[in-house]
């Protein structure tokens, strides 16, 4: 699945099967050393999946759009939170960031586009009770 607006010749794929993760890419430069990595970060202690690492985004230049995908564990969700509290997280220098996702309950993936680089490097799928914070 690309992009949605965009040509999918534009567009590059980088997929790393083993930990369920896609990054979909439109940018003037994609560096080839570019690409997903298991993460050796320590997850966060709400993921649902285990994190990744998207090597040498730094060095992408001249973005449009990145699409990250990530498939999660729907069992590792708290007991009694929504099937839906689920985004895609980023690792700042602040912690653990979410970003606005949109969840696959068919597929069990969540998907964040952005049109800029993410905040960091290292992605993971995690339950996100932000919505109940700004609520209480």
């Amino acid at each position: 699945m690309t992009i949605p607006g965009y040509d999918s010749s534009t567009v590059a794929e980088y997929t790393l099967e083993q930990v369920g993760a896609r990054v979909d890419l439109v940018a003037g430069v994609v560096p080839d050393a570019f690409a997903l990595r298991k993460s050796g970060t320590e997850p966060p202690v709400d993921a649902l999946a285990d994190p990744v690492d998207l090597v040498a985004c730094e060095d992408l230049k001249a973005i449009e759009a990145v699409r990250i995908a990530l498939v999660y564990d729907p069992s590792r969700l708290p007991a009694g939170a929504s099937p839906t509290d689920v985004a895609v997280a980023v690792e700042t220098e602040d912690g653990w960031e979410p970003l606005e996702s949109t969840v696959d309950l068919e597929e069990t993936t969540v998907t964040a586009v952005l049109n800029d680089r993410p905040p960091g490097s290292t992605v993971v799928a995690g339950y996100d009770d932000t919505d109940d914070e700004r609520d209480a």
